[in-house]
């Protein structure tokens, strides 16, 4: 028996003169999960290719159980960051190609089937194709197929990116019973919340690694140096947006009406003109922020060079009675909401409720069946041309032009705004400036990193600095310091009368929304600040002091228990 399901000792792989690893090491337990996380571009998803034997390394010792990467494929489950299944067969068809490729006996293969789709919840979704199955749904399956023959060592490429809490938590469930058989797990994650429960994690950054220990010794490093800030007078974004402008202050989020900051090594509390401060908790996150040397500053130079949208009175989004059938298939119902100017709006819900039909209706890529929706005055049906050319819509998934060109993107989508010559010269060169995108001007967009994709992604839809922002899970699969790196820059636009709707399975960024309404089983089930949310949770399910995760996952099992009651009285 191997003391180890893995071990690399020295690893290196180049790209080229690129160094992806650098002398890494790294130890997977059996009956363990080890966590893996790091910015973008750190290394993770090539050191989980060179484990699964897909690709070899440039230098150092790489032993998979007691064997060469590629030798141990029999024992081996490995899950890839992509949903790498077949779309247009079924549940159960996917399943049997894998029981095919890993070379299942067919006498095994029924109770092998039936034990995984009992496991995974899918058993009334066999006969579905994988296409169209929700996010959480997608994952299930492929942790499924990753475990067709039950593996001794289990890699997991970032499992819960585009999922649910509902659905990270089902797979958390699921893979903790893995390594209570004896299965070693390595989870990469963006998740930090995810990390914080991982028996042993290791943190990399441009190749190297920075830390390897249990999560909590990250976080003790960083123990009394957590504040809490409540009592300012000022709006929760202006205030956290000063506090990361002071020298004592490293990063800084917003939770409800407070704000949460971390300090820098040896500094000192800032004076903040008679708010309330209190010493907070330390959490992974922050540890994880206070070792890759702090996050963003308040001050952006995009809200700088933005212009003020002009207060004129109207709405700047609206819904009434927004309804979306499918056929006999009803996939939002009567939605109501009105959303001011200068004010972020959050479509909460788990895969499949409802929430991203909402959001593409009132953006105009779909027709409503019934109802009304109106961005800045322009009713969706009647003028859909004018609503669309007042806002800027950044897609779930990269949706630009891959094998063209950073400046070709750009410039494409300035002609789309209708900007003249000069005007879409100086937009192309102040997007350049404020997204960083300099150097990668030429560079086909398509061989990007997510995170700066996802700045050219931003940049495409600020082009004509519209009034209205649709923002739908902007930041699915990107690591915490450009996530808030990306909500410096929204809070940044809030501020200059921008309004901003979007769709996060992130609970930490529903804090950054003034309103949030919570969509389930395509209805909204509750609408209000995530403050309001959070109390009414902590009403429903005796909590003391409940996360907007605990506030999503008790909402919803309240609403399953109120329509379970009502059809048992029926």
């Amino acid at each position: 028996m191997v003391s180890s399901a893995a071990v690399a000792e020295g690893l290196v792989k180049r790209f080229g003169e690129i160094v992806a690893l650098d002398d890494v090491r790294i130890a997977v337990s059996p009956g363990q999960i080890t966590g893996l996380v790091g910015p973008d571009g750190a290394g993770k998803t090539t050191l989980i290719r060179i484990l699964a034997g897909l690709m070899a390394p440039s230098e150092g010792k790489v032993t998979v159980l007691g064997k060469a990467p590629g030798e141990a494929l029999d024992d081996l489950g490995y899950m890839p960051q992509r949903f790498g299944l077949y779309e247009d067969l079924t549940v159960r068809e996917n399943l049997t190609l894998y029981a095919e490729v890993r070379g299942l006996d067919r006498a095994e293969r029924d109770a092998a089937f039936d034990r995984l789709l009992d496991f995974t919840d899918l058993k009334r979704f066999q006969d579905r194709l994988a296409g169209k199955l929700s996010g959480g749904m997608k994952q299930k399956l492929g942790l499924a197929c990753a475990l067709v023959k039950t593996p001794k060592l289990l890699l997991l490429d970032e499992p819960g990116v585009g999922v649910d809490p509902i659905s990270r938590r089902e797979l958390w469930a699921m893979v903790g019973e893995l390594t209570g058989e004896g299965i070693g797990v390595l989870w990469s994650t963006a998740y930090l919340d995810e990390a914080e429960k991982c028996d042993h994690v290791y943190l990399l950054n441009e190749g190297r690694l920075l830390f390897d220990g249990p999560p909590r010794t990250l976080t003790e490093r960083i123990a009394g140096r957590v504040i809490r800030v409540t009592g300012f007078a000022e709006r929760r974004r202006r205030f956290l947006t000063k506090a990361l402008d002071d020298e004592a202050v490293i990063d800084g989020t917003i939770q409800g009406r407070a704000v949460r900051l971390l300090l820098k090594a040896g500094a000192g509390v800032p004076d903040f003109g008679g708010a309330r401060v209190e010493k907070a908790a330390p959490r992974f996150e922050d540890g994880f922020i206070d070792i890759l040397g702090g996050g963003p500053r308040g001050s952006n130079p995009l809200a700088a060079r933005y212009r003020t949208i002009p207060e004129t009175g109207e709405a700047a989004i609206e819904a009434k009675g927004l309804t979306k059938r499918f056929g006999d298939f009803t996939a939002a119902s009567d939605m109501q909401f009105t959303i001011p100017r200068g004010e972020i709006f959050g479509l909460l819900g788990p895969n499949g409720a409802g929430k991203s039909t909402t959001f593409k209706t009132l953006c105009g890529l779909l027709t409503p069946t019934s109802g009304t929706g109106a961005v800045v005055g322009h009713d969706l049906r009647h003028a859909a041309t004018d609503a669309r050319a007042s806002l800027g819509y950044m897609a779930q998934k990269f949706s630009l032009y891959g094998d063209l060109s950073v400046r070709q993107n750009l410039d494409f989508f300035a002609g789309a705004y209708d900007l003249d010559r000069e005007t879409a010269r100086r937009a192309i060169d102040a997007m350049a400036d404020v997204f960083q995108l300099g150097s990668r001007m030429e560079v086909n967009a398509g061989t990007l990193p997510l995170g700066f994709k996802q700045r050219l992604a931003l940049a495409a839809a600020l082009m004509h600095e519209p009034p209205v922002l649709f923002l739908d899970e902007p930041t699915s699969g990107v690591d915490p310091v450009s996530r808030r790196e990306f909500w410096s820059l929204i809070n940044g636009l809030v501020e200059k009368g921008v309004t901003v709707l979007v769709t996060t399975h992130f609970m930490d960024e529903a804090e950054y929304c003034d309103r949030v309404t919570l969509i389930y089983r395509a209805e909204q089930i509750a609408t209000g600040t995530p403050d309001e949310l959070k109390a009414k949770a902590a009403e429903l399910a005796g909590l003391g002091d409940p996360t907007m995760e605990d506030a999503f996952i008790a909402l919803i099992e309240d609403f399953d228990r109120v329509r379970a009651a009502d059809a048992e009285a029926a």
